[in-house]
């Protein structure tokens, strides 16, 4: 059976692309499986897709394999993109949900309910041993709350209302989240790529 290395420890991100590559008859192994010890790849990018490039490509290299990488975050158009590729470090580098969460809030704390446009993008990155690497991305445009509601999702689910909804991402069912999220909309341009690649 062909076979995938998804660059993450998270088990939930694991979960999906496993699930997504089975159908395509390709093994999906997480760094979880993985005995061989591996370097934490610095994301120095300052796109989402030099730093999903940059882990994939890094991490195929000392595997021989290819490798699937994902950076993913939230844009507010109001604050001139940030938080961006600095979403989980937002409020400082302990990767804290909830001060990250107060941190855009007291930022936008003056702009008006018309002005918090913003969007989640995800990015996937492929890369392989031999050949160029290959990028699709997706974005959940919405806006943002004026305050957190919600306790479904993670990150910053709380204050985002995605567009066509009342409710934050963190109030939806995770199977309705999971339906319009960037990470789904990303995943759902990787079938074009699998045709390419495997």
């Amino acid at each position: 059976m062909k076979q995938i290395i998804i660059a993450t420890k998270n088990r939930g991100k694991a979960k999906e692309f496993k699930e997504f590559f089975i159908q395509k008859n390709i093994e999906a192994l997480s760094l979880l499986d993985i005995e061989k010890q591996l370097p934490d790849v610095d994301e120095t990018g300052d796109t989402f897709e030099e730093n999903a490039s940059l882990k994939a490509e890094e991490i195929s290299h000392i595997l021989n394999k290819a490798v699937l990488s994902d950076d993913s975050g939230l844009v507010i158009d109001a604050l001139d993109g940030r938080p961006g590729v600095y979403s989980a470090r937002y409020a400082g580098e302990d990767k804290d949900d909830e001060e990250n969460v107060k941190k855009v809030l007291k930022e936008l704390e003056n702009i008006p309910e018309h002005d918090r446009n913003a969007r989640f993008v995800c990015v996937l990155a492929i890369a392989r041993p031999e050949g160029q690497t290959k990028l699709v991305r997706g974005e959940c445009e919405g806006k943002i709350a004026l305050f957190p509601s919600g306790d479904n999702g993670f990150g910053y689910d709380p204050i985002f209302i995605p567009d066509g909804y009342q409710q934050t991402m963190a109030e939806l069912e995770p199977e309705e989240k999971n339906q319009i999220s960037h990470r789904k909309l990303a995943m759902d341009k990787l079938d074009d790529l699998i045709d390419i690649l495997f």
